[in-house]
């Protein structure tokens, strides 16, 4: 059975680090990771949005306004309004797993790619809300959907990773595993380079790393479906301990 693999990009550097002066690291991450994907399986479908350097419009008034009247009720300036949001929860809604470059940016993620999470978490899409429901009215949609999501990220510190010196300072994929564990996507695995303001040698080990665990997340995941759950907590399990060795 063919699958679908949704490749985002949040980084607003152009290129990747190991072919371009001063390129992305989480593009390299991420095309490594894409690129080992397809050799496995080559008849999957792959999606690509560039949202670093084409992001998604940011929520407006007109966006909440329209969002939050009922299907049935909207004024066909509305679906002019919720246009580019639909395109972006149909891709999602059509994905099986989606690989994302999430680079830190003041400890948390890109505005680019918060303008994506702002509209891929919709009411009526991705979650449901109904004020009947007394102190619970929201509920997530995609629940039962068994999406998976792989974060690849980068830092200019050491030290964000659980257990770490800087922890408490990461908010970067802890916001989007809230973010997503909203709408019921909980099956979220990450592995990232730090170090990138330090360079040489430190740099380069935390690379090799980083790419040692995005090639096993692959392999993992594209097991079948009891294994590569398995495969991929083994895979972050032996990151935390990198992690606590460092």
């Amino acid at each position: 059975m063919t699958m679908n693999l949704l490749h985002i990009d949040a980084s607003a550097r152009p290129g990747r680090s190991d072919t371009d002066l001063h390129g992305s690291h989480t593009r390299r991450l991420s095309a490594r990771f894409v690129e080992r994907w397809r050799k496995a399986r080559p008849a999957d479908r792959i999606d690509y949005l560039d949202v670093g350097r084409q992001p998604p419009a940011h929520v407006d008034g007109r966006w909440i306004h329209a969002a939050f009247t009922p299907p049935a009720a909207r004024e066909p300036w509305m679906a002019e309004a919720l246009a580019e949001s639909d395109r972006l929860v149909d891709q999602l809604v059509a994905a099986d797993v989606v690989v994302i470059g999430l680079p830190m940016y003041n400890f948390s993620v890109p505005a680019q790619f918060k303008a994506w999470i702002d509209n891929i978490v919709r009411v009526g899409r991705t979650f449901g809300f109904d004020r009947s429901r007394g102190a619970v009215p929201y509920w997530p949609l995609l629940a039962d959907a068994g999406k998976r999501v792989v974060l690849l990220g980068a830092r200019g510190d050491h030290g964000y990773d659980a257990g770490g010196r800087v922890a408490h300072l990461n908010h970067t994929e802890s916001s989007v595993r809230s973010a997503l564990g909203y709408i019921g996507i909980t099956e979220v695995f990450e592995a990232a380079v730090e170090s990138d303001e330090f360079g040489g040698e430190q740099l380069a080990d935390s690379m090799r790393r980083a790419e040692q665990r995005a090639d096993s997340l692959v392999d993992a995941l594209i097991a079948p479906r009891a294994r590569a759950r398995s495969g991929a907590t083994d895979v972050c399990q032996a990151d935390r301990s990198l992690s606590e060795q460092k």
